[in-house]
C-alpha cells in the first residue's frame, strides 16, 4: 500500500541529516542559489525563517523554497507561522517555547503536516519527545547571533538527547559550523540544523557536503 502524505514526509524527515535555516533574503546571494548549491551538496531539509519579512514576502519566497526543496526531494518547512505554512504548502511547520502549543499547532494544520520544536533544556526535551511533535531542535549548542539572548547550552544537552536512546527525529542547533560540528557528531549527534555555516560560505555547497560527511560518521539515531 502506497504512503500517504504524511507518512511519506515521516520517512524522509527520518532519512534526514542537514537542515538549513535561511531568510527570504539572505544578503550574501539571492536565497534560490544558495538554496541550489546547499541542497546539492546534501542539505535535506530547508526552513523560510525570517522574523522581518512581511506575509506577502514570506509567501513570494515560500514558493520559490517550495519549487526548489521539492526539485531536490527536500522537505520544506515555515517558522513560527501554521498559517503560512499551510498556505505556502509546506511539508512542515517548526515552533518554539514560546509559540502555540503542538497540540494546537496540530489542530491547524491537520495530520500530515510535520511539525518541529525547538527544545533548550532537558525537560524540554522530554516533554517534546511527549508532545506529538514530529522534529525536535536542540539547543543552541553554542553561542549564536540567530538566537539572540538564548544562553547556549554546550554539549550536556546533546549527550543527554543521545543518551535517551529515542528513535525521534532530533537535530543539535545553534552556533554548528564545519569546525564545530565534529565536536557536536562526537556528543552523539546524527543531525544538524546550520544556518551561517552555508548561508555565508563562500562555496555553499562544499560547507554542505563538508557537514554532511562529519554528520554521516554516526548511524542515524545512535546513542553516545
Amino acid at each position: 500500500m502506497p504512503l500517504d502524505a504524511g507518512e511519506h514526509r515521516r520517512e524522509r524527515l527520518r532519512r534526514a541529516r542537514l537542515y538549513l535555516a535561511l531568510e527570504a533574503q539572505p544578503g550574501s546571494k539571492p536565497a534560490e542559489e544558495i538554496l541550489r548549491e546547499a541542497l546539492a551538496g546534501g542539505v535535506d531539509m530547508v526552513q523560510l525563517r525570517d522574523k522581518h519579512a512581511s506575509d506577502e514576502e514570506l509567501l513570494r519566497a515560500a514558493a520559490v523554497f517550495r519549487g526548489v526543496c521539492h526539485q531536490h526531494g527536500a522537505l520544506f518547512w515555515v517558522n513560527d507561522r501554521p498559517d503560512l505554512a499551510l498556505d505556502a504548502g509546506a511539508d512542515g511547520v517548526h515552533v518554539g517555547q514560546e509559540d502555540m502549543p503542538v497540540a494546537e499547532v496540530r489542530d491547524l494544520v491537520g495530520p500530515d503536516v510535520l511539525i518541529g520544536l525547538s527544545t533548550h533544556t532537558s525537560n524540554q526535551f522530554a516533554a517534546g519527545l511527549a508532545s506529538g511533535a514530529d522534529q525536535l531542535s536542540v539547543g543552541p549548542v553554542f553561542d549564536t547571533p540567530t538566537k539572540v539572548g538564548r544562553p547556549a547550552t554546550g554539549l550536556g544537552l546533546i549527550r543527554h538527547a543521545a543518551a535517551a536512546g529515542t528513535n525521534a527525529a532530533w537535530f543539535a542547533i545553534g552556533g554548528i559550523d564545519t569546525t564545530t560540528v565534529h565536536d557536536v557528531a562526537a556528543a552523539g549527534a546524527t543531525r544538524a540544523v546550520v544556518v551561517r555555516a552555508i548561508r555565508d560560505a563562500l562555496d555553499p555547497r562544499s560547507a554542505a557536503e563538508e557537514l554532511r560527511e562529519a554528520l554521516e560518521r554516526r548511524p542515524v539515531g545512535a546513542a553516545q
